[in-house]
């Protein structure tokens, strides 16, 4: 059973930076990829950054530039730095892992990001 535990969300002003964690336990299973997936009400989940097992990083195209995603595997801990936000960025935000093999992915519970003056 893995437990994901965010944190970092809240409200900040339009222009603001903010921080989200996100820390994992409890998986054996060697992680493929870690990333941050959010959902804007009305909207479908997207995705907002991910790193792989090798390195490699992927952006949405509407936070390149403006996030950075980084995060150690071997301690299951990620993290997003988030700065210039707009309020397009208001949304539930959600840590995920995905797994080598078949092992389903993990989602965390998701937490609030709110950009608004």
């Amino acid at each position: 059973q893995v437990q994901i535990v965010e944190s970092g969300g809240g409200l900040v002003q339009p222009g603001g930076s903010l921080r989200l964690s996100c820390d994992a336990s409890g998986s054996v299973y060697t992680i493929y990829s870690m990333g941050w997936y959010r959902q804007a009400p009305g909207a479908q989940r997207e995705l907002v950054a991910l790193i792989t097992h090798v390195g490699n990083s992927d952006y949405g195209e509407s936070v390149r530039d403006r996030f950075t995603i980084s995060g150690d595997m071997s301690k299951k801990t990620l993290f997003l730095q988030m700065n210039s936000l707009k309020p397009e960025d208001t949304a539930v935000y959600y840590c995920h892992f995905r797994y080598m093999g078949t092992p389903p992915d993990s989602w965390g519970q998701g937490i609030e990001v709110t950009v608004s003056s």
